[in-house]
Order: structure tokens, then sequence, then C-alpha cells
């Protein structure tokens, strides 16, 4: 199915996003496209289209020096705007850009190391004290004597080099896009210049976007939906993005809703989390100084959005001018470059709430009687349908037929917007971007890999394909688990849970890992201490507590839980649990426990 937008407004058309960026730097020389907030506050670093262009071609002519025009290079450089000039050098140059995330002083990247592997990259370019821990960090390859380096630090003192337009079209990659790794070891999926394009043009269309719109955000430029959605996005429509990194977001997540106060900004958002986390961690009286009510357009995808963050966050903030209906919902993946459906953007966003045995029989029964959660029904958010020439449909993944309109299935989707495949994996291409209908063989389609239905014109997302947990002859979407859990007892951290199933003694079992908050911990030893010979701690009423939850909430036993450190659960860029590492640790027996 698919939604046509009534946003009739003509967007402008290239073939390449090298010429979307010549064609500004030449028509709007001296607007700013992009503006840095180097501390997360105040220090304003500005980039207008001609300084852009300007940068781009020089660090194209030091690729082309080189001799890595048209082939992959490794970009390791944190959000900023070294990173924008950086990654619009490549395209100049013809050559295809890589992310990774820089690694942490003193500490080995396997991220970085798996990545610069597997794409063939031989350039890659930093800044120069990355390149100091870089080198440490890919030692694990053998010989990095191949590596050539360019650094950022000084390219503006060098003289103008010679710049020569690549010979690219639509169809030409601009970028190998690491998954984020939440449910397998990252893949290369291949974006084409004509990939970002349209998938910028549904997004503006979604969107209803303007030039006029002021756009905040935070998102590390190496995921998805902060590099597509949030850098690219604003250079097609033409606007003004403002950005901090994510690391000031998270430290003080305060920055990121005043950067919004303060600029006056009509888009930005974030997956699920953040949201939850605003809503827990800014106090009142850090609000009273906000005003969110240009704030029209606050998007959330990238994960399973809950009723209840939607709820919390409207609540908190609407004495700021925060109105509900600014939230909008969509899904998107890296393999469909980014966004792949949305709904109406002036519409509130859409709760429905279904049965919950029906929903673990992959069935779908709607409970429109119930305006909460609970025992029988669990709330969804819908997250619209996709736009003009994209189409998405609902398949059994065994049979590879098209489900009945009760029916949960996997997501497969087809359009312009989906990318050409996965770097160097032909038989992975296959098998996930060549899908075809059993019984019409119509096709071919993207498959997802995530599981959901379509009910009343609306896209509902229920799980990974890859993270259902059978046990008994029943499914159980982890996802619902983890609620249950977050909700149980305070001391568990939200977003801070894995549910995952295992083979043990025989049988697929449950178990379940949860972060503890160090506050928590730290009042538990106080009172141990002074009531010595208690038998039943702390810890133990957590634990207590979420057999019971999920006991009554989902029938079904726990075979072990994991209570661990705080910040110790293995998340991707973009605060995904990583479920399959969840899975690699317990049993490995990797986990990092608390003790009473």
């Amino acid at each position: 199915m698919n939604r046509q937008s009534d946003n009739k407004e003509d967007l402008p058309s290239f073939a390449t996003l090298v010429e979307l960026l010549r064609w500004r730097a030449l028509h709007e020389p001296d607007q700013t496209g992009y503006t840095f907030l180097a501390d997360g506050d105040q220090q304003e670093l500005r980039l207008t289209y001609k300084e852009l262009d300007r940068r781009a071609r020089h660090i194209s002519a030091e690729i082309n020096s080189l001799g890595a025009a048209g082939q992959p290079v490794l970009l390791v450089l944190p959000s900023g705007l070294d990173f924008i000039a950086a990654f619009f050098g490549c395209l100049y140059s013809g050559s295809i850009v890589v992310t990774a995330y820089p690694p942490r002083p003193n500490r080995q990247s396997d991220r970085v190391a798996v990545i610069l592997r597997d794409s063939g990259a031989t350039v890659i370019i930093t800044q120069e004290k990355i390149r100091t821990v870089m080198k440490t960090s890919v030692e694990g390859l053998g010989n990095i004597d191949h590596l050539q380096w360019i650094t950022t630090d000084d390219l503006d003192k060098c003289p103008d080099s010679t710049w020569n337009p690549a010979d690219i079209n639509t169809d030409s990659l601009a970028l190998i896009q690491y998954t984020s790794g939440s449910t397998a070891q990252p893949n290369g999926v291949m974006v084409s210049h004509g990939n970002i394009l349209h998938n910028s043009l549904i997004t503006a269309t979604a969107y209803q976007a303007s030039p006029t719109d002021i756009c905040v955000g935070w998102l590390p430029m190496t995921h998805d939906m902060g590099l597509i959605g949030n850098m690219l996005q604003p250079l097609y429509i033409g606007c003004h993005y403002i950005f901090m990194t994510p690391e000031h977001f998270l430290v003080r997540p305060i920055r990121w809703l005043r950067a919004i106060s303060k600029y006056q900004a009509t888009a930005s958002g974030g997956p699920n989390f953040a949201f939850d986390y605003c809503a827990q961690k800014i106090k009142p009286k850090l609000r009273d100084e906000l005003d969110l009510s240009h704030w029209d357009l606050a998007y959330t995808g990238a994960e399973i959005i809950r009723s209840e963050t939607l709820e919390r966050f409207s609540a908190a903030f609407a004495p700021c001018g925060f109105k509900r209906e600014a939230f909008y919902p969509c899904y998107g993946l890296a393999e469909s470059t980014l966004f792949v459906t949305g709904g109406s953007k002036s519409a509130l966003p859409v709760e429905r709430n279904f049965n919950t045995d029906a929903l673990g029989k992959m069935r779908v029964a709607s409970e429109e009687g119930n305006k909460k959660s609970s025992e029988q029904s669990h709330a969804l958010v819908g997250c619209g349908l996709p736009l003009l020439d994209q189409q998405v449909i609902i398949v059994d993944p065994e049979t590879c037929i098209r489900c009945s309109g009760d029916q949960i299935g996997e997501i497969w989707i087809s359009g312009p917007s989906v990318a050409k495949g996965y770097w160097r994996q032909p038989h992975k291409t296959e098998q996930v971007f060549k899908a075809y209908l059993k019984d019409s063989e119509d096709g071919p389609y993207l498959r997802s890999g995530d599981m959901g239905f379509i009910y009343d014109d609306e896209l509902f997302i229920s799980g990974r394909l890859k993270d259902l947990i059978i046990v008994a002859g029943t499914n159980h979407f982890p996802v619902d688990i983890e609620i249950t859990v977050e909700n149980c007892h305070q001391a568990v951290r939200s977003n801070c849970v894995g549910a995952i199933s295992a083979d043990l003694d025989g049988a697929e079992r449950l178990v379940v890992i949860a972060e503890i908050d160090r506050h928590f911990l730290k009042e538990q030893k106080q009172e141990n201490a002074e009531a010595a010979g208690v038998s039943i701690t702390g810890l133990d009423t957590v634990t207590a507590a979420i057999r019971g939850a999920i006991s009554k909430n989902h029938d079904l036993s726990v075979y072990d839980i994991c209570l661990i450190r705080q910040s110790t659960i293995p998340k991707t860029a973009s605060a995904k649990i990583q479920r399959h590492v969840c899975r690699q640790r317990y049993l490995a027996g990797e986990l990092i426990l608390v003790k009473s």
C-alpha cells in the first residue's frame, strides 16, 4: 500500500548530490547551511554553501592526488563541520563515502577495524589526534602501512588545488552505510546518489518541508538517521541546520531542547529513547526557560515507538508550548536509504490497542474499547504508509506469500529508495534485496527483517524477525518483555533491558539482562550495612519483581535474570539494544553483574 501526498510544492531535481551542492553554492553562496554548536551551547561555527563547496573541492583534490578517486574512502571524524566537508569532498572526487565513529582513546575499536577491512578503503580522512588513536585501534588488521591518511586540521592552510569534476551519475554509489549491528554483524549497504535524492524527496514531501524551516539535531553523522535525515535533508530543502555532538546531548539533554528553543526550530527528532531521556532527566525548573511552541515536526523512529513515551514527553513539555500533534512517528532503515513510511504531519499520532494473546500468535485483533495497555491489550503506535512511488507489503517470512489483513508478517519494501545491496556480499544481496512473492512472483522486494502489519491504513511495527523469542511454541516480541521489566521496579534503568532467548538445558529459554541504577545500589549497600543479617537484599526484590511481572503479563517463566552494572549493556550508536551481543556475552559469561 502507499499514500499520496497533498503537498504540491515543486522540489529541485538533481542527478547527484554534487550537482545539488554546486547549485546551492552558485545560487545561494552566502546562505548559512550549517551551524555547529562546538560546546553544545553557545560556541557557533558556521558554514555557508560557498565555503562548503570550496572545502569539498580542496579535499577532493587531496583524494585525487592519492589515487583514490572513485574508491571507498573511510571517514573517521566526530560530528562537526569537518565531517560535512570531508563527506562532500569524497563525493566531489567520485569516491564512495564510508563512515565510522572515532574510537575512544586507549580502547581498540573492533567496529572500525571491521569496517576498514570489509570496505577495502585505503584512504582515511580524520583529525590528527584521532589518527594517533586509530593507528593503535587498527593494529589487529596486521600490516597497515598501505593506508594513506588525510587530516583535516591544516587543510585550510594549504594552497587551493585544481579540482576536476568526477564522472558520476544518479546510479553512482555515494555511500556504503554500515548498519548499526543491532541484530547481527554490520553490513555495508550500497547507497547511490539517486537513492539519497529520491529519499530526500519523499521525506520532504512527508514533512511538508520548506526552506524557511529551521532544523536542530544531535544524532551521530555516522548513523543513517543522523546522516541522511539530519545532515543531508536540510541541504536538499535549502534550510538551516544547527547541530551538536551526541556526547553533548547525552551529558546534558537540556542542550537539545534549549537549542530548539533558542533558534525557534521547526523540525527536530530522534529515536524513542531520546524523548524518554529528556522527560526523565530535565527537571521542571529547567523546563521553565524553554519555548517549544515553534516545534511542529518532532519525528521519531529508528526503534519501536512507545505510546507511553509520547504521553510522558507531551505532558512534561506541554507547559513549554510543545504540542502532542507535533510528534511524527515514522519507519525506516538503512537498506531503504532511510525513510519508508510516515503519516499526516498535522494529525495526532495514531495509537491503537491490540489483543496481547493474538499478537503472540502472530495475529491482529483490535482492542478498541481499551484506552491503555493492560494484561489483555497492548498499545502500538502507527507509522503511517509509504508515499509517492514506494510500496510496502506484509509477507509470511517462511512461505513468502502475502499475509491476510489479520496476520503479522515481515515488512517487504520496493521503490527507488531501496539501496543497491550489500557491499561485497552478492549472496546476501540476493536473499535480502531480491525477494519475490512465491505465488505471484511479484518483485523484487527488500526484506526488511522487521515484523509488522497494516491496520486501518496504518503500518504498525511489532519487532525484529531475528529477535523473536519462541518459548513452548508461543511467539513473544522482546520489546514487550523489556517494557514490562523496565516498569516493574524503579531500580531498572529505562532503555537498558535486553530480553533474549538461548538454547539452554535442551530447550529454548528466556533470559533477561537489565541494568541497575547505580544510585539504587549505593542506597542498598548502606541499608544492608545497617541491617546486617537480612536475608532478602534489594537485588532480590528486583529479581522477584521481574519474575512476577513477566509471569503476570506474558505467562512466561524466566530461566535466568542478569542484573548488570549501569552503562554496560551493548547498544548501537543510535541506542538500540544489541540483543545478539547480549546473547553472546551471556553465553560466554562476560556480563558485568552487580553485587549486593
